[in-house]
């Protein structure tokens, strides 16, 4: 089997598109799998590595360091002329990923799309609420030229099913447990973040930008000061909002971005993890602060639903006052803070990343065939 993969964004971008197509890319190429690339290049006269076509990209408004591919679709059929894949999996609705759904149609070649983000609910974050029904029918009306549509949890498929999405199915997510781990806690950058042994390190990572709700964090950060004055709060990310809110805070420590090992670590060296983001189709990062053992408070939806037990690994709320008493509480209890990082680790020990592949790897492969694939895929 021969597989296209086409993606907006691109390792070293650090998201959850990039990451998670990646993931599939290699997953997908260690069970036997054919698999080509299609994105943006991210930097003039970049070369293509192996089975991969770059398209002219350009700067994404508000974030100049991501560039969106441009419209390509008569280079990407004269490409599946010439080596035909027997299924496209298309991440972005971008300008790209419209041109790849017009180039799979036009050579009735089956397409997987995919729900990453919910860019209907960010039209709120950035200030245009008006368009936001737009947002839903311009992404309604691409997925439903799709053969499926996936979803990373039940409660999105349900969501879209009820917006008129077409054809959505489950296509769960999993974490790098190898990677995310407990044992790269370091007293080291503890030290360097000015945290002593028994304080206490909030943490989040992520994009700072409006559409996360960080000032909902900042709140919850700054109520639990008030018990415990030596607590830090971290960052790791960088965003269109990482100035001002440098700025009005200087006793915040900024990270910037961090990959791979880095990441992890920073992870494992914090004692919580805030999510106040209400606009995630997933949540990557939730599961990645559970793998390294710390507690999470997170809304009631996306990762946090399909994986943390509320009480259990952390908090799982419904509104803002309820989000700031659990940071509260358990940033002030800290045997109960760190029975719930051990009990966090365990619940997501078994999320393989080479199950999402494998359940990947049938889905494609049943729309390839014609095979019935209205079956939810999802790992165990």
């Amino acid at each position: 089997m021969h597989y296209a993969l086409v993606t907006e964004t691109w390792p070293p971008d650090v998201n959850g598109v990039a990451l998670t197509v990646r993931n599939l890319q290699r997953g997908l190429q260690q069970r036997g799998r054919k698999v080509s690339v299609v994105r943006p290049e991210q930097h003039p006269g970049q070369v293509p590595g192996e089975d991969e076509l770059l398209v002219r990209g350009a700067p994404l408004p508000r974030y100049p360091a991501l560039r969106v591919g441009l419209a390509s679709a008569r280079r990407l059929e004269q490409a599946w002329k010439d080596d035909r894949p027997d299924a496209i999996y298309i991440a972005t609705e971008g300008p790209l990923g419209w041109s790849a759904m017009r180039a799979a149609r036009r050579l009735a070649i089956p397409v997987a799309s995919a729900v990453h983000t919910r860019f209907d609910l960010y039209m709120r974050d950035y200030g245009m609420p008006l368009l936001e029904p737009l947002a839903l029918r311009w992404m309604r009306h691409f997925h439903n030229r799709a053969d499926v549509t996936l979803v990373p949890t039940r409660e999105l498929e349900q969501q879209l099913e009820r917006s008129g999405f077409e054809h959505t199915r489950r296509l769960a997510r999993a974490v790098d447990t190898a990677r995310f781990d407990p044992r790269l806690r370091d007293p080291a950058l503890r030290a360097a973040w000015k945290v002593g042994s028994d304080e206490v390190a909030m943490i989040h990572v992520g994009r700072i930008a409006p559409e996360k709700n960080l000032a909902l964090a900042v709140r919850a950060f700054r109520e639990l000061q008030a018990h415990r004055p030596r607590a830090r709060m971290v960052w790791v990310g960088d965003g269109p909002l990482r100035a001002a809110l440098e700025h009005d805070n200087p006793d915040f420590i900024f990270c910037g971005v961090k990959r791979a090992r880095e990441l992890a670590r920073h992870f494992a060296s914090a004692d919580m993890f805030l999510f106040p983001s209400l606009s995630e189709t997933f949540g990557n990062v939730t599961l990645e602060a559970m793998a390294s053992g710390i507690a999470t408070v997170a809304f009631d939806y996306g990762a946090a639903r399909e994986h943390l037990a509320d009480g259990i690994h952390g908090a799982r709320v419904a509104s803002e006052d309820a989000f700031i008493r659990a940071v509260v509480r358990i940033g002030c209890d800290d045997d109960l803070r760190a029975a719930m990082g051990r009990r966090a680790r365990s619940a997501v020990a078994g999320l393989h990343p080479d199950r999402v592949a494998a359940d990947c790897d049938a889905l494609l492969r049943g729309i390839a065939t014609r095979e019935d694939s209205h079956a939810t895929v999802a790992a165990a």
